[in-house]
């Protein structure tokens, strides 16, 4: 580089720093530490609604990134590091998903989810950003944002419109750090009260007053335009075991099953629900060996098969102690793929990441699972992020006051 372009890049550099002073200080600061570079390239996936486009781009990718694609992994720390930077360009992760340890405040969770982004510009498919953010004990979010209500306050409140009003403030809050896909709402039906980990964050103890709420909930986020993803099929609310840390069994039969816990998807179809989380239940009534997001009857035959689901479907985390503490977690994802699953979600845990992307590509160069199976899943994914038209664009602004404000001038009326 000559003397004369060195000098002109620094002038350069010295009026862009000058301007920013006009800004805040977070702004001031993000200048400065920010990785982000003007070679910044946005990888927004346009393959269109051609079939025959979308079949192209799925040829065209290689194994490891179909592989990828069907798997969502989290972050161990607050800032970007070596390892979930290879999940992201070696590995071709589809998806990240953020909890409470990684988002400190707004400044630090917009940069790490910019530097994320910035990471999977190589690859020519954009990330699933997701967190799970339900309103009340269940939130992720830094507390700079106003909270939401639990969904049984909600519903309490008989308040249809509240509800669609929380589902829009829910998707401004999280759009506004970068994230498109919320892993909410709780469809599961209060109707144990000995559940420990249901309770309030359902809408209620009736599949009417679910129903009515949730799909309200639903219709705020799809607003904003923000993916929404029901759970947990086929249904957690009457159950008295925590499937964070061992299996839940559900003994209904299939009739009070039907006409009960399946109630609220069967109208979240109908509706056309983005995706749908599966659960760590053993439910004997369809399966007497694996819990749903293992099953086959459970995920093929009963939700694609007679409910007719041809959208989205999601595991719950694998590394919750249902499925940990009692299957290897590289199996546990081939059976969750073969049982008809398309993303498989792994929360925590490097090392588990890599284990279960390196089971599902084994799987397939052995013949365990058909490279056709995968394409399926693949399909689903890329018409999701295409339809909601995600990109890997960073995150500049994020007025929280304005956000605020939204969220008390319904509460004021």
């Amino acid at each position: 580089m000559t003397i004369f372009f060195k000098t002109l890049l620094s002038s350069l550099l010295i009026c862009f720093i000058l301007s920013a002073c006009n800004g805040t200080n977070v702004e001031i600061e993000e200048a400065a530490s920010s990785d982000l570079t003007p070679e910044y390239k946005d990888n927004e996936l346009r393959i269109g609604n051609s079939k025959n486009n979308l079949q192209a781009t799925i040829k065209d990718m290689n194994l490891d990134e179909k592989i990828g694609q069907l798997v969502i992994v989290g972050v161990d720390g607050d800032t970007m590091d070596q390892d979930i930077n290879q999940l992201i360009k070696k590995r071709k992760v589809g998806g990240i998903i953020l909890f409470s340890k990684n988002l400190l405040s707004i400044h630090q969770s917009k940069m790490l989810i910019n530097k994320l982004k910035q990471a999977n510009t190589t690859n020519s498919v954009p990330l699933f950003m997701g967190l799970d953010e339900e309103g009340g004990r269940v939130t992720r979010l830094p507390n700079d944002f106003l909270a939401t209500p639990s969904s049984e306050e909600i519903g309490n409140s008989n308040n249809l419109d509240w509800a669609y009003h929380t589902g829009q403030s829910i998707a401004k809050k999280v759009k506004s750090l970068g994230f498109n896909i919320n892993f909410s709402p709780v469809l599961d039906i209060n109707s144990n009260p000995n559940n420990p980990v249901i309770g309030d964050r359902s809408f209620g103890s009736t599949p009417n007053k679910v129903i009515e709420f949730g799909l309200k909930q639903i219709e705020g986020m799809h607003s904003q335009e923000l993916i929404s993803v029901t759970k947990h099929f086929p249904g957690h609310g009457d159950t008295n075991v925590d499937s964070h840390l061992e299996i839940p069994v559900i003994q209904h039969n299939k009739s009070r099953l039907e006409d009960f816990e399946l109630a609220p998807f069967k109208a979240a179809i109908k509706q056309n629900v983005d995706a749908i989380m599966i659960g760590h239940l053993l439910v004997p009534a369809y399966d007497k060996q694996y819990p749903a997001t293992l099953s086959k009857p459970i995920v093929t035959e009963l939700l694609r098969g007679k409910l007719n689901y041809d959208g989205l479907i999601v595991t719950d985390d694998m590394t919750m102690g249902a499925i940990k503490e009692n299957y290897d977690l590289g199996n546990a994802a081939v059976l969750s793929v073969q049982a008809g699953s398309d993303l498989v979600m792994v929360g925590h845990g490097y090392d588990e990441a890599n284990d279960v992307l390196t089971a599902l590509k084994q799987a397939v160069q052995s013949g365990e699972i058909s490279e056709e199976r995968i394409n399926q899943s693949v399909k689903r994914i890329l018409d999701l992020k295409e339809s909601y038209r995600l990109t890997d664009q960073p995150i500049k602004d994020i007025n929280v006051k304005k956000i605020n404000k939204f969220i008390t001038e319904f509460n004021s009326k």
